[in-house]
């Protein structure tokens, strides 16, 4: 589902910000990427994303070889993925319920569907009650369901959550986290960086950790700890 190969991505002068980067993620895995700041966990983001393109090397994602991909391309690719960022990226002038459906009004996708999908995906992130209030009427724990709605109502391949967890008490995270694991549960290859010790360590899924730009280690049950 994810593939890079030899990934080396520079910005310039210094230190490449990845460097031969090799990760191999199959359908339906949950895997975590963990280091500290400046380990290069948001430049992968961003190369799976198309947001950057890579200096040299291979990625493919859900078949996709990104290297040479024509932008016009670009958007149609990203409907494969799902996105949550830390700090949720709702529309404030938009409520719950069209916060949502904005992601499957971008794809075009017809009426009848959007007003099936939408209560459906609301009802489990546990927000089907609050889908007429908006964002600064909410929690932050219930924003990042909204998010998370959003990013998931079109059944994306992939989910990319980018420190999920970063702005939520530990009992929402494990709240927002358990969420997650019940979408991988039903087929969605979930990629999750974080800082997050305690969850890591919790969950025990697949831990990639990265140090200076370079994949320092790749463990199938892992934990979290300092490079």
């Amino acid at each position: 589902m994810i593939d890079l190969v030899n990934v080396t991505k520079s910005y310039g002068e210094g230190a490449p910000a990845l460097r031969n980067a090799s990760i191999h993620i199959d359908k339906g895995e949950f895997v975590f990427v963990v280091g500290s700041s400046g380990s290069g966990k948001s430049t992968l983001i961003k190369l799976l994303l198309k947001e950057l393109n890579s200096t040299s090397g291979k990625i493919t994602v859900s078949g996709e070889r990104l290297e040479g991909m024509k932008h016009r391309r670009v958007a149609k690719y990203r409907r494969k993925l799902g996105v949550v960022f830390q700090d949720f990226r709702l529309l404030k002038d938009r409520n719950v319920y069209e916060n949502v459906a904005f992601a499957q009004r971008v794809i075009g996708s017809p009426s009848r569907v959007l007003k099936k999908r939408v209560p459906e995906v609301l009802r489990e992130v546990g927000l089907q009650d609050k889908y007429r209030s908006f964002p600064d009427e909410l929690s932050g724990g219930e924003q990042q369901r909204v998010a998370l709605a959003r990013a998931l109502v079109n059944r994306p391949d992939i989910l990319l959550a980018d420190e999920p967890t970063g702005n939520l008490d530990p009992q929402t995270s494990d709240e927002i986290m358990a969420l997650i694991e019940k979408f991988n549960r039903r087929g969605t290859t979930v990629l999750v960086v974080t800082h997050n010790k305690d969850i890591v360590n919790a969950m025990r899924k697949r831990v990639v950790t990265m140090k200076d730009g370079v994949i320092v280690g790749d463990e199938k049950e892992g934990t979290y700890h300092e490079a």
